[in-house]
């Protein structure tokens, strides 16, 4: 699964560059799937199958906190043992989403479509 990034956020600033996705935003910023990856033009998103603009920038999921792009997270399977994030984290507010469960199959599959490795 995902990690999403409680309201309990100090907005430190650790997770950020740990995470080898980029999937990580400070508070209030535009995203998009194609920062730091190797994703450009339409892709389809493993999440869903819908069709997106890797290099449109998206609205920011949080204006308060930091937060996790759900579909590029991938929970540094095929990096590292754990979340970087969550091992980081001050507050431990990096934690499982449980709205997002992903097996580690689906998770090497997704690190392979943001990276293209």
């Amino acid at each position: 699964m995902a990690i999403i990034i409680t309201d309990e956020c100090i907005n430190c600033d650790a997770c950020v560059a740990e995470c080898p996705n980029n999937a990580i935003y400070e508070p209030d910023s535009e995203w998009a799937y194609a920062d730091e990856t190797s994703l450009s033009g339409t892709i389809t998103l493993p999440s869903n199958g819908e069709e997106v603009d890797a290099d449109e920038q998206n609205e920011a999921l949080s204006d308060e906190f930091y937060f996790i792009v759900t579909d590029k997270c991938t929970e540094c399977k095929g990096f590292h043992d754990e979340p970087q994030c969550a091992s980081v984290c001050p507050v431990d507010c990096c934690i499982p989403d449980d709205n997002h469960q992903e097996t580690e199959e689906q998770l090497l599959a997704k690190k392979t479509w943001i990276h293209g490795e």
